[in-house]
């Protein structure tokens, strides 16, 4: 499952990030790493873009990103 298939309010632990190496410095200059809890905070109109909680920090990414990163999904909050 990647990150763009998950629900408003659903909690999962990044499993991996499918990327090249810029996206995935650039991700964990955000702390968005592998072994990582995320929550889904809501999506943009159209789902372009999806905001995620990751520790205390908000984080829009762009929803070609949030299909690179595979997740495991929690639970719903």
């Amino acid at each position: 499952m990647t990150l763009d298939e998950l629900q408003k309010g659903d909690m999962a632990r990044i499993k991996s990030i499918e990327s090249g190496s810029e996206l995935k410095q650039r991700l964990s200059a955000f702390g968005i790493m592998r072994g990582t809890e995320i929550i889904v905070e809501a999506f943009s109109l159209k789902k372009k873009t999806i905001e995620i909680k990751v520790h205390r920090s908000h984080i829009a990414l762009r929803f070609d990103e949030a299909q690179k990163i595979e997740v495991e999904h929690q639970c719903n909050i």
